[in-house]
């Protein structure tokens, strides 16, 4: 499945980064709660886990943290669930950190001004907003949040 995804013809009709010139999504655009602190969001970002068989030979460095054998994958995704990035091939014990790094320096490119949102696993930078550590961001505030 994960050569499905990242190869053509699916990847080169389905997937597409956003470039300098590329507008708001509307849905962000139409939400007053969320346009003035997203308007420059490309996209979330983060790394998943697809099953893996892999030999014996790579089965150390395929093992991610909950011991199955995974093969980890960066994906880019923006506020319409589209895909905008896929960058597969890392072995299941990889961070979210290294696969970043490598996209940034292989495809990933990210115009001025603009970011993507992440997770703590993430490194701290320009391009990215993660959120602080040690604050717990809870579902039920942001349901509240709309009755103001």
């Amino acid at each position: 499945m994960l050569n499905f995804f990242s190869t053509a013809p699916f990847y080169s009709d389905n997937v597409s980064l956003p470039d300098d010139f590329t507008p708001p999504s509307l849905r962000v655009q139409d939400d007053p709660k969320f346009w003035p602190y997203f308007k420059d969001a490309l996209a979330a970002i983060d790394g998943t886990h697809f099953n893996a068989i892999v030999t014996a030979a790579e089965r150390e460095a395929a093992c991610d943290r909950k011991g199955n054998i995974t093969q980890n994958c960066l994906a880019g995704c923006d506020f319409d669930m589209k895909f905008i990035y896929i960058f597969p091939g890392w072995e299941g014990s990889t961070p979210d950190s290294t696969m970043y790094n490598d996209a940034r320096i292989t495809d990933l490119r990210i115009p001025p001004g603009k970011y993507y949102l992440a997770d703590a696993g993430f490194p701290i930078c320009e391009s990215l907003m993660i959120p602080y550590r040690g604050v717990r961001y809870h579902l039920a505030e942001w349901g509240r949040a709309r009755l103001r």
